[in-house]
């Protein structure tokens, strides 16, 4: 089950200037900077009431975010939901016709398994589903 919107990510090519603006934006400093390479991207992660946002830099040519940069602006990446048993969601979605990116769920930043939702059965929208550890 979807149980809130956990985030909202950002893709960015300077992850520096990026959380320069941001902190001057909601007026505070990010709670946690993280390397995740399974993904090849550092992150930066901002609480903004009960969801977040995230800054996405690539440390890789090869990362979906060069890919995604290549093709786009800076802007809106993901989208992204906390779920209550990632397993059971990604199965609901699969008999559903959704088509998922990730055969299993995998470590991903924040303390959360993730798994995504291919933006092609998702309104062109990249949808990740997130299950805290």
């Amino acid at each position: 089950m979807l149980t809130n919107l956990e985030h909202v990510g950002l893709a960015v090519q300077d992850l520096e200037k990026a959380t320069a603006l941001y902190v001057a934006l909601l007026g505070q400093e990010p709670y946690k900077r993280e390397y995740v390479a399974s993904e090849a991207v550092d992150t930066v992660f901002f609480q903004v009431g009960n969801s977040k946002i995230e800054l996405l830099a690539a440390t890789s040519p090869d990362s979906a975010i060069s890919k995604f940069l290549s093709k786009k602006p800076e802007g809106i990446h993901h989208i992204a939901f906390e779920v209550t048993d990632i397993r059971a969601e990604m199965a609901r979605l699969r008999e559903a016709g959704f088509e998922l990116l990730n055969a299993e769920p995998k470590p991903g930043a924040d303390n959360k398994l993730v798994c995504f939702v291919h933006p092609k059965s998702a309104n062109g929208v990249l949808v990740e589903l997130c299950q805290s550890i």
